[in-house]
């Protein structure tokens, strides 16, 4: 048995050593968040890799899905609607493996499976099937971590073309009941049981809750980032004393949205926020859903937007309240230094008055600031709005009344179906929500993505609409409203 195995029932002894948690490991999605940052990362192939997909000698190559968004690239295909099987099991295998190797350094993937199935390590007797599998589990009892112990089987692999051929000979492994389970339990392995403690700020806590199996943030930031660190916010933040919390440590490939930052419990810092490619996790209360865009340029900020962003990281790096948004005098300073921003002494002493700096009304400051000292002052009112389409999906399925209309049966029950939702997001330019709600004849200035900029917008705005996924959105683009058809988007 692998020797690091026999730490597992440490990681999980608050929902494999209960019964009641035991619809954990039995229930198909398993842990709550693996599943939705596989989902993300599949996604990233399909609309930004299609053309890599469809030569099946790439497969074989290493490093795939690996390359930088470019200025000649911007637009992602629309094709992975209607992809055949074949490519998006070459997608799925891909994002496996992609995840695997993220978690151990880019130097070791881990494969968990299980040693009930009759498996050759050269896979000549892999001739498996659903059935099969299915009744390989029928007698497999897991009330314990020692119960999973007992029965799994660990290979480490250096070679990303042979991770590949191996996830290609298990797949249906990790389509059983048992796969997500699996596939988290080889996460952790890829990147060693020692380093995930190490990441943690709370090593004591369980990686997965009872009695749902709900994802910690630490399982979450593992699969995005490659590091089991518990906080979203950028780098680490230092506590005086020699302590510090640690967050996420450079940009990743998919990011990660929260409900709970539109609540002011975190704060999601600029790597989760803006990653490679745009593609986001988006958590809630309870559940892990997926948003993207299909034209990376969603993500490109004009020179407002970037001094923004340089302003704001300045002023985060002296944040040392967990993310509340607020900086000691000292810190002020440093933020002036760093943002090469110059106040007078009077409006140094107003914004001081109170001991400490709350970033909205320094940010307000900085609206009225002159250029040339720094500041963003717009007299016009009219710089950067932007119109663009953002995808969300969650896989639960869920009533579709759209569909039930459709179909014409008012007595039937709605259809149940995972839900895919197409939004319409406009974010204003950098005015006051009162001004920008008074005035809607500005559209023709938007900058519509993904639209050519000789055309232009004439039709009447639509009264925005709102669900808690527009919340997530206007953490990442303040301000932002949203329109779309049909069935509201559901992030539970």
């Amino acid at each position: 048995m692998h020797p690091e195995c026999l730490r597992l029932k440490f990681l999980f002894r608050f929902s494999l050593d209960q019964e009641t948690s035991m619809g954990l490991v039995q229930h198909e999605g398993g842990p709550c968040g693996v599943l939705a940052a596989l989902q993300a990362y599949i996604l990233k192939h399909l609309i930004f890799f299609l053309d890599e997909l469809n030569n099946a000698a790439s497969d074989m190559m290493q490093n795939f899905g690996s390359r930088k968004p470019s200025r000649s690239q911007f637009q992602g295909s629309d094709e992975f609607f209607n992809v055949s099987e074949d490519i998006k099991l070459r997608a799925l295998i891909r994002s496996m493996s992609e995840i695997l190797f993220s978690c151990g350094s880019g130097k070791t993937a881990v494969i968990a499976t299980l040693n009930v199935f009759n498996l050759d390590i050269d896979g000549a007797n892999n001739n498996m099937d659903d059935e099969t599998i299915a009744k390989a589990l029928e007698g497999v009892s897991i009330e314990s971590a020692s119960d999973l112990q007992r029965i799994l089987r660990v290979e480490t692999f250096s070679i990303q073309s042979i991770v590949y051929q191996r996830l290609q000979e298990t797949l249906p492994i990790f389509w059983s009941r048992m796969g997500a389970m699996l596939f988290l339990i080889s996460a952790l392995l890829s990147r060693g049981l020692d380093a995930v403690q190490a990441d943690r700020d709370d090593p004591s806590l369980p990686l997965v809750t009872a009695p749902f199996g709900h994802a910690s943030q630490e399982i979450v930031n593992l699969l995005l980032c490659g590091e089991a660190v518990a906080n979203v916010f950028d780098g680490r933040m230092d506590l005086g004393g020699g302590m510090f919390l640690k967050g996420i440590p450079s940009n990743v490939e998919v990011g990660f949205l929260t409900l709970l930052e539109s609540l002011n419990f975190c704060k999601v810092g600029q790597h989760l926020k803006c990653p490679k490619w745009p593609i986001w996790v988006i958590g809630s209360e309870s559940h892990y859903t997926v948003l993207f865009a299909l034209d990376t340029r969603v993500q490109e900020e004009n020179e407002f937007e970037e001094r923004e962003s340089q302003i704001r990281r300045a002023f985060d790096a002296q944040d040392q309240s967990g993310g509340g948004g607020f900086i000691s005098v000292e810190g002020l300073n440093q933020v002036l230094r760093d943002a090469n921003i110059r106040l007078s002494p009077e409006r140094v002493d107003i914004l001081c008055s109170s001991g400490f700096i709350v970033w909205s009304e320094f940010w307000q400051v900085i609206l009225d600031l002159d250029r040339s000292s720094g500041g963003l002052q717009d007299s016009t009112g009219l710089m950067g709005k932007k119109v663009f389409d953002l995808y969300h999906f969650n896989g639960i399925a869920k009533s579709d009344l759209n569909g039930q209309a459709a179909l014409g049966g008012n007595g039937s029950p709605p259809i149940q179906r995972p839900r895919l939702t197409k939004l319409r997001v406009a974010v204003p330019p950098r005015w006051t929500p009162e001004e920008f709600l008074a005035d809607t004849a500005s559209t023709s200035s938007s900058t519509v993505v993904g639209q050519d900029s000789n055309d232009t917008e004439v039709t009447k705005p639509e009264a925005p609409q709102h669900a808690p996924v527009v919340d997530c959105i206007r953490t990442r683009w303040p301000r932002a409203v949203c329109n779309w058809v049909g069935d509201p988007p559901s992030i539970v």
